[in-house]
């Protein structure tokens, strides 16, 4: 089986009321707009998929006033995914637009860092401010799929398939991961939201909804390091990924990363 990995993501929401200082710490222009995307990815070797994140559902989109564009379970099907039949999940946190619809993949096991897992469970969910980008609904789910054994628990670093390691580098959530994917053209960095945007890793610019600022900015570094360049960092939200990497075929709402982008940054 290859270790060698194509790589898409698929846009499922976006948010254009925001502006940069929903996105940036001390940021010079605060109230300037600033528009957010929201991805779910697959990684596809020829004879595997595995999918990155489950993104929200249209009920989770109503209740946040955030409605989706399309059901990011059956968004996946452009690339060629049926969400039933998915035997590996990466969850890069638990927060609620990266957690949602995990009963839709009911022959899938979940790879999630422990650290997370205690911090969506624990002491500090008694607070209004951290549990906000938390759902209780989808984090009741995990618990249900860990005491199904449905959940594979990462310390730090952990290999999920050959080719395919998630590294928890914390910061925006206390057990947030990237994954690495090797593909025929070097390594590729998923951030999630490590870093949301280009700015934030580039410019060393901190997103507000964070846990501890010093490893969201050492994280920074570790995205960088695993890509091998800033080119093949993949943000977790940004529009420009859009515009950098090519369509995949026809459909409006996928591209594929691991080719690498077709325009300058």
């Amino acid at each position: 089986m290859s270790d060698k990995w194509q790589v898409y993501c698929v846009k499922y929401a976006e948010r254009n009321t925001r502006t940069r200082a929903d996105s940036f710490i001390m940021d010079v222009a605060p109230e300037m707009p600033h528009a957010m995307d929201y991805f779910v990815w697959v990684l596809d070797n020829g004879h595997r998929k595995v999918v990155v994140d489950t993104g929200y559902d249209a009920s989770e989109g109503v209740q946040r006033d955030r409605p989706i564009l399309r059901d990011p379970a059956k968004a996946i099907e452009v690339v060629g995914v049926d969400a039933e039949s998915v035997d590996t999940v990466i969850i890069t946190h638990l927060h609620y637009d990266h957690a949602g619809g995990l009963d839709r993949y009911p022959n899938a096991t979940f790879h999630l860092q422990a650290a997370e897992m205690a911090y969506a469970t624990g002491p500090c969910m008694c607070h209004a401010a951290l549990q906000m980008p938390f759902s209780a609904n989808h984090i009741c789910d995990m618990v249900r799929h860990v005491y199904a054994g449905r959940v594979v628990f990462h310390d730090g670093t952990g290999q999920v398939a050959d080719g395919v390691r998630v590294h928890c580098v914390g910061g925006h959530s206390r057990g947030l991961q990237v994954v690495e994917v090797e593909t025929e053209n070097g390594p590729l960095c998923l951030a999630s939201d490590a870093s949301h945007y280009y700015e934030n890793f580039i410019a060393r610019k901190p997103f507000p909804i964070v846990v501890d600022v010093e490893p969201m900015l050492a994280g920074y570094d570790t995205i960088q390091a695993l890509a091998g360049s800033k080119e093949r960092v993949i943000p977790g939200h940004d529009p420009l990924v859009t515009q950098h990497f090519p369509a995949f075929e026809t459909s409006g709402f996928a591209w594929r990363l691991d080719k690498g982008p077709i325009k300058p940054f």
